[in-house]
């Protein structure tokens, strides 16, 4: 049950949406029109790399890719090569050569699938005929460790704004946009839940950055203690919010939860290893609490209020596949 201050901020969310809606600064596609917008686009992906792709608790299939993942890829392609070709023309007048790679950000909430979106268009982007270089980073890698966290007594906050070094973060944006070679990203484990000490990834002057996490498009109202004025959705090119309604969110979010407890929680080295012994019922009743204290209130505050920020917002239905693109004019 959602508690009275978090009703009121879902009521005003609504408010919000409904005037925007009214008078919306976003382009509206079903998902026959968005389809039609694939044009002649190939299939480059094989039935095998689909499953390599597609998250736990998610079905990715031919048709939601072909559908609603070309057309957007093919989008994209128009946008990035508009963006390289502008370099090009500043290149040209300052006798030099200026390269920055595109940044796509892609934000919502935990368990709405942003991490197959990201894997998934990786892929695709990758394989036009440009084969430029695309590099994919999520800011998990960007939160404190485990013991920062625990000793300012905020571990029950892991994912919201206070739980990441945003400074490190938006360095790390910069550097990459300013076309810095071998810029480090730490690196964070699902498994043991926490920033594995000592080791990094290497991000060397991608033609594309996709950056993907809950705080992609988040700023100034979020990160009250930053002294800093600029935030990550700064150097951001192009932003994709993954939707949904919240009780599908928290659905997907129980069943994802049962299978890491039949699956990863049960290897030892896991931090939720204890999970994978307990009856099924109460790990349901666990599940479910940390969704509501946890992972809806960030949702409600935090994320869910950055929405209308983005490019474009894909909003899911049931199975997780998409019923309603909207693009920004």
């Amino acid at each position: 049950m959602y508690n009275l201050s978090q009703i009121n901020l879902l009521d005003r969310i609504r408010e919000q949406y409904k005037m925007k809606n009214h008078l919306s600064p976003y382009l509206k596609f079903n998902r026959q029109e968005w389809a039609s917008l694939r044009n002649t686009v190939p299939m480059t992906l094989t039935a095998d790399e689909l499953v390599s792709l597609q998250g736990i608790n998610e079905d990715l299939s031919m048709d939601e890719v072909s559908e609603i993942y070309l057309p957007l890829s093919r989008l994209l392609n128009y946008y990035i090569s508009n963006n390289f070709n502008r370099q090009a023309v500043l290149s040209k007048f300052l006798g030099k050569s200026q390269k920055t790679p595109y940044i796509i950000g892609i934000a919502g909430s935990v368990a709405v699938g942003k991490s197959t979106t990201a894997r998934v268009l990786q892929a695709l982007l990758t394989r036009w005929p440009e084969h430029r270089k695309v590099a994919l980073v999520t800011t998990d890698g960007f939160l404190y460790p485990n013991r920062w966290l625990e000793d300012r007594g905020i571990m029950n906050k892991k994912g919201f704004p206070q739980s990441y070094d945003i400074k490190k973060l938006i360095n790390f944006v910069a550097d990459v946009k300013s076309g810095q070679d071998k810029v480090k990203v730490p690196v964070y484990s699902h498994l043991v839940y926490d920033i594995v000490e000592g080791e990094e990834i290497v991000i060397d002057c991608p033609d594309i950055l996709i950056l993907e996490g809950l705080n992609v498009l988040q700023g100034t109202i979020n990160y009250t203690q930053a002294n800093n004025r600029v935030f990550v959705s700064d150097y951001v090119d192009f932003s994709i919010y993954v939707d949904a309604d919240l009780p599908l969110l928290h659905n997907w979010y129980v069943n994802r939860f049962l299978k890491f407890r039949a699956g990863a929680f049960s290897d030892p080295n896991s931090y939720f290893n204890h999970y994978s012994q307990l009856p099924e019922q109460e790990a349901v009743n666990i599940a479910n609490r940390l969704w509501r204290e946890i992972n809806e209130l960030n949702l409600i505050e935090n994320i869910l209020p950055t929405r209308e920020r983005a490019s474009l917002i894909l909003t899911k239905g049931k199975d997780h596949k998409v019923d309603l693109i909207q693009l920004r004019k």
